[in-house]
């Protein structure tokens, strides 16, 4: 316990900063930015699958869609809550092993903007894409490694801790409501709580198994660093 402490304090405080603020409109962004990579998932997915993506959006009210044509529903509608996981675990590995984190805010920004010139049609949503997307190149040009460093671990903590809370608030806890499990189930069959369940223990066994395998022995930023 102490070599954890001492090795991943930094991770530890984030997780309860996130945690601390959960309710405040300060974690609205990252919400929101999760709630993207759920869509973005289901949109991938989508064409991955041989479909096609008309539009994807995203709410002010945290909620999101993606309208598309043709591609396997199974894995389309399976892929927002597990894709935007990985998306996550992705971003927090990037930032605590490499040394590639404009690199990735570069990218992840260009992203976001080609997604809302391609597939975003509402205001709201094309606000967010694009201010986003604009603000995490400039992020990647002008601020220092560390600090792209630590939004990247930001992003995919909050995405990490959020996917597992949304699976059980939408699937379990509100089952009548018109989420991707009941949409799963009304298709293919069994109940949304049975799919919503198969989710959650999936999404807690990916949380585990890459905490324990992907950290190493120490995760704390060391500042300064080299830019």
């Amino acid at each position: 316990m102490t070599a954890l402490l001492r090795g991943h304090w930094q991770l530890l405080v984030l997780v309860g900063l996130v945690f601390a603020l959960w309710q405040t409109p300060v974690i609205v962004p990252l919400k929101l930015l999760v709630v993207f990579l759920h869509e973005l998932s289901h949109a991938a997915t989508t064409i991955l699958t041989g479909g096609d993506v008309i539009s994807l959006s995203v709410s002010a009210e945290q909620g999101g869609a993606v309208w598309s044509r043709g591609g396997s529903r199974f894995l389309i509608l399976s892929a927002g809550y597990l894709g935007s996981l990985l998306i996550g675990v992705a971003l927090l590995f990037v930032a605590v092993r490499t040394h590639a984190d404009r690199a990735v805010m570069a990218g992840f920004g260009a992203l976001m903007l080609l997604v809302a010139v391609l597939y975003v049609r509402e205001s709201f949503a094309l606000m967010f894409c694009v201010g986003t997307g604009v603000a995490m190149i400039a992020m990647a040009r002008f601020l220092p490694r560390d600090v792209n460093d630590l939004v990247l671990r930001v992003i995919g903590l909050t995405s990490m801790i959020y996917v597992p809370y949304d699976i059980f608030s939408d699937t379990i806890a509100r089952s009548g409501l018109q989420s991707d499990a009941r949409m799963l189930a009304e298709e293919f069959g069994g109940a949304t709580v049975m799919w919503g369940g198969i989710w959650l223990v999936i999404s807690v066994v990916v949380i585990v198994v890459a905490l324990r395998k992907g950290l190493g022995a120490a995760s704390n930023i060391h500042w300064p660093a080299k830019t």
